[in-house]
């Protein structure tokens, strides 16, 4: 149930991330990956939610929506190769 969420502002926390996919079904992770070198945010992210449900309904719902600012990019995350 993890998702990809894309095209994220530099600026975008993970309490307002929590609260924008919460209204979808319950976050059971969420993790925004920051470069080693600045400590700023890298402008992707991945939120678990805990049903495919729930995962569905925030795609639907979030994808390509205005979010900061920016387009979001969100769909279900893919294994790395």
């Amino acid at each position: 149930m993890k998702m990809y969420v894309g095209n994220l502002s530099f600026d975008t926390t993970k309490q307002e991330l929590e609260t924008l996919f919460s209204q979808h079904g319950e976050v059971t992770d969420l993790h925004l990956p920051t470069d080693r070198d600045t400590g700023r945010p890298r402008g992707f992210g991945f939120v678990t939610m805990d049903s495919a449900q729930a995962m569905e309904s925030a795609i639907k719902e979030l994808d390509g929506v205005e979010f900061g600012g920016r387009t979001l990019k969100v769909n279900e995350a893919k294994p790395r190769d």
